[in-house]
């Protein structure tokens, strides 16, 4: 590992890649374009409660980080479609897997919520 990327360190760039993935709407965008190349209308739909703007934002910025790419066709109206590249597959594949977990362990994470809003009351 370089000494540039500590993760620890509040200047490290790892950081600003972090907040994105993270971020529930680029997990969900990712996860909706692992089946292929979909429109912005299809990934609206598909990704139940974003917004436009909110998409159209996460959209620009993975497409900036280079895990998607926006193809433009010249139709009436223009019609865009959007993939993933192979590093936003790959990316794709750890979203799964944090996907699997939290399906896996919803059950003892909404019991150990329960506990603790008794506690809370």
């Amino acid at each position: 590992m370089s000494d540039d990327f500590d993760v620890m360190r509040d200047a490290c760039p790892t950081r600003q890649v972090l907040g994105r993935v993270a971020n529930k709407w680029t997990m969900l965008v990712v996860l909706a374009l692992e089946g292929g190349t979909l429109r912005f209308s299809q990934l609206r739909a598909r990704v139940e409660g974003v917004t436009q703007k909110m998409l159209t934002q996460t959209l620009r910025a993975l497409e900036r980080d280079g895990m998607i790419t926006r193809r433009v066709y010249p139709t009436v109206p223009v019609t865009v479609e959007y993939a993933l590249t192979p590093l936003g597959r790959s990316l794709g594949e750890a979203v799964a897997v944090v996907r699997n977990w939290a399906y896996a362990n919803m059950p003892e994470i909404e019991s150990a919520r329960r506990r603790y809003d008794a506690e809370e009351s």
